[in-house]
């Protein structure tokens, strides 16, 4: 899953060892399998473990890791790397980016969120825009989106919204019904048109 190199844990040691007694190591990443994946390394206090959290033991200290993340996390490596600036920790995740969802075992908001970023969002993204799912609504089958940048307020919206988003959703989603837009758009310097 995740090797983290001897400098590596050096170097998480000393910076724990500032820090409150129980102060522990989180690895995440933001966005896991899509274009805009970011992984990070942060402090974990006691009090932010979380029961879906997965507990890896090193000397003197614990990384913890969502879960529902470890797939994306396949032969990644986390280190110290020295040059003549002086250290960076580096951290390679080469699957965060990578859909690796099976269609029928990962919840419907996850595969959405996903087809936004790669089907949507890189058309909207030459205006500027973008558009995030909100929430599904599975007892109707409503799917509530926002959109940003660009978009938001754009004179264009209505038609982005019909033609582009809902039906792109609805013919990949049998689930989704209707999408509805839960933007306050306020058109301004911003907005494409």
């Amino acid at each position: 899953m995740i090797t983290v190199s001897e400098n590596a844990q050096n170097y998480f040691r000393s910076l724990l060892s500032k820090e409150p007694p129980g102060t522990q190591i989180r690895v995440f990443i933001i966005n896991p399998g899509t274009p805009s994946a970011e992984c990070g390394v942060a402090y974990c206090l006691k009090s932010e473990v979380e029961e879906s959290d997965i507990q890896l033991k090193y000397n003197q200290f614990f990384i913890y890791i969502d879960k529902n993340i470890i797939a994306y996390l396949k032969n990644s490596e986390i280190d110290l790397v020295y040059d003549k600036l002086g250290s960076q920790l580096t951290f390679k995740a080469p699957y965060a980016k990578c859909n690796i969802l099976n269609k029928n075992s990962y919840l419907l908001e996850d595969r959405v969120k996903y087809f936004l970023n790669m089907e949507i969002n890189p058309q909207l993204s030459m205006h500027g825009g973008k558009v995030n799912l909100i929430k599904i609504n599975q007892k109707n089958g409503t799917a509530i989106i926002q959109f940003s940048g660009g978009c938001n307020g754009c004179s264009m919206i209505g038609m982005t919204l019909k033609e582009t988003v809902e039906k792109k959703l609805l013919a990949s989603f049998p689930e989704i019904k209707k999408v509805y837009d839960g933007t306050e758009h306020l058109h301004g310097q911003h907005s494409f048109y």
